[in-house]
């Protein structure tokens, strides 16, 4: 007999929901020097943990880092989604592993060095909600992941 995780498995495999999982997510790529459509990928209430480990409570919190960040030589680190798997806790809600890579573009500062050491790879897990038939961000957290 099926246990419940091959049941999630199978739900997850083939799903028509995964499509706007998937579109939401690669707008987030797309968006991640973007604020305002970046910022509406996102629901009211949204976390983020970023691969250095801040973490930045609600969409306007996450706008006034996005700024900061955008502001900074920051901006030239960016990164690309790979998602692994789509597991629906609810209809309405996913639970979403990727793996991120990291492309630190940075220059170097006046005195030869670019900043501090970005990871080059992390782990992103996503929650992300639908509403009215649009996926949401709720949750991004991203562990990094050391080389070797």
């Amino acid at each position: 007999m099926p246990d419940e995780q091959d049941a999630a498995i199978r739900i997850t495999q083939g799903s028509s929901s995964d499509d706007g999982v998937r579109r939401t997510i690669a707008a987030a790529e797309k968006h991640q020097n973007d604020v305002e459509p970046f910022l509406d990928l996102h629901t009211d209430t949204a976390v983020i943990v970023n691969i250095a480990g801040r973490r930045v409570l609600g969409r306007s919190a996450i706008e006034d880092a996005m700024r900061a960040a955008l502001a900074s030589p920051l901006a030239n680190v960016l990164t690309k989604i790979e998602i692994e798997d789509i597991r629906y806790l609810r209809p309405d809600v996913v639970l979403v592993s990727c793996v991120k890579h990291v492309s630190d573009e940075r220059e170097a500062e006046a005195g030869g060095e670019k900043g501090p050491t970005v990871p080059t790879r992390g782990t992103l897990t996503y929650i992300m909600v639908e509403d009215d038939g649009t996926w949401r961000i709720a949750l991004a957290q991203t562990t990094p992941v050391r080389a070797g």
